[in-house]
């Protein structure tokens, strides 16, 4: 399959006004698709999406994929579903059964109405925590699931949901788990991602608080190569049934991490290190073979580079 079968197809992805939802939504709009970004705005935001709202293949859906009333209408004539709608994984240590709700329920609502209405493919956002603290490196997709977090086990059951549906009615489902994402449109209140909190307290002269020693090692992944993994795992037929790792394997420490940001925006404020945070995994060196054999993918390997290069757009979308 090319690019070409996005265009006028129907295409919805939950959590759209998120971090990673609006960047496939701003994908598939360039594809000429018919996007559905569906978000109750409770992590989402209308801004992320709102550069979209000038293209009349774009529309905001502003409602839950746990409430699930007057949805088939959105369902009917669709082609994907890319479902990157989620409860964040600090969300889980403050509501754990919200995080079930959305991460198990939510998905498996999402899944009724995909087959109901014969939705050709369905691209599913899980995460590394569903391994817990891996025991083998690098780690594969054959790694055992022993997930130590609330947020983990709750995405594990989206991923055997999806995977039921592949298996009983031959649904053509793909899992991605994502790995440390970064770039512009990351939220960076508690609940968001490391890179834009740090960059956040920089902006506002705060302090970079880091959990425990710091020395927790993560494989950040840029958002438009996530963007790339998801596009081809629904234009591929091998992916069908698949888990992929979306992961860069770049490899870099927290403390690492906060040193290279306070340089990099010239500023000199305090980091400060914190007790650790329930359920944190110590260590990350995850395989991409899989994904980059099966699909062609390439991942951007300079963090530093990727980054400075597009920390105005960051900053902005912080502001």
């Amino acid at each position: 399959m090319t690019l070409d079968v996005f265009k006028n197809k129907k295409c919805i992805v939950t959590g759209g006004a998120g971090f990673v939802g609006s960047h496939i939504c701003e994908r598939l709009v360039s594809l000429g698709a018919e996007v559905i970004a569906l978000d109750d705005l409770s992590a989402g935001k209308e801004k992320n999406v709102a550069f979209l709202n000038k293209h009349k293949n774009f529309t905001l859906v502003k409602k839950s994929i746990n409430d699930t009333e007057g949805m088939d209408t959105l369902f009917e004539g669709c082609y994907a579903v890319f479902n990157n709608a989620a409860s964040k994984k600090n969300v889980c240590l403050v509501d754990p059964q919200k995080d079930l709700f959305v991460n198990g329920g939510g998905t498996l609502n999402m899944l009724e109405l995909a087959k109901k209405h014969n939705v050709e493919r369905f691209i599913h956002a899980s995460t590394g925590s569903v391994y817990g603290e891996p025991k083998i490196f690098p780690t594969t997709e054959e790694h055992p699931l022993r997930p130590v977090s609330y947020y983990g086990v709750s995405k594990l059951a989206g991923e055997r949901y999806v995977d039921t549906f592949n298996q009983l009615y031959g649904m053509k489902t793909t899992i991605l788990r994502y790995f440390h994402v970064y770039g512009s449109r990351q939220e960076s209140n508690e609940f968001g991602g490391v890179v834009s909190i740090f960059i956040k307290n920089i902006m506002e002269n705060k302090p970079l608080y880091v959990n425990g020693d710091g020395e927790q090692m993560r494989t950040f992944t840029w958002v438009k190569d996530l963007v790339d993994a998801n596009i081809s795992a629904a234009l591929s037929e091998r992916s069908v049934g698949e888990v992929y790792n979306v992961a860069s394997s770049i490899q870099v420490t927290i403390n690492s991490l906060a040193e290279n940001i306070r340089e990099m925006m010239g500023a000199d404020v305090e980091i400060i290190h914190n007790e650790p945070l329930l359920g944190d995994i110590k260590y990350f060196n995850v395989s991409n073979d899989k994904i980059v054999n099966d699909l062609g993918l390439s991942f951007t390997k300079d963090l530093w580079g990727t980054l400075n290069a597009t920390l105005d757009e960051v900053i902005e979308s912080i502001k």
